[in-house]
């Protein structure tokens, strides 16, 4: 897979705006990193030591009323993207032609607010 996106400074994107989320009273779970050289099937580690060759990372977003953002970046410049907001209400986002780990954070607090509405208290970074 070509290596478009440094999956290390995109998961510092998650990072920098998890605090933020937290303080609007969203749940972040730990930055997850999948191995491709590892046997299938692979598996997501927490520990980015454990993780040779990266190529994609993930994080879960929870909300209120069991809302949920599920974002899996890959280093070829896509995400999978899924959010859940209620029974009639779940769906994927396109995420396509990410080129860098700045454009990834931009995209990131879009789909935050889609799934989550504009948060008050928010720690995106500056454009």
């Amino acid at each position: 897979m070509e290596r478009v996106i440094d999956l290390d400074e995109a998961a510092a994107e998650v990072t920098d705006r998890a605090p933020g989320w937290r303080a609007a009273g969203l749940t972040v779970g730990r930055v997850t990193w999948r191995d491709e050289t590892a046997p299938w099937p692979q598996r997501l580690e927490v520990n980015r030591s454990l993780v040779n060759d990266p190529d994609a990372v993930g994080v879960l977003v929870s909300g209120p009323a069991e809302a949920e953002l599920s974002v899996a970046l890959f280093r070829g410049g896509w995400a999978d993207v899924d959010y859940v907001v209620g029974m009639d209400d779940a769906s994927a986002l396109p995420a396509s032609g990410i080129a860098s780990a700045r454009e990834f954070g931009i995209q990131l607090d879009s789909w935050v607010a889609h799934v989550f509405g504009q948060l008050s208290c928010s720690s995106e970074s500056s454009l």
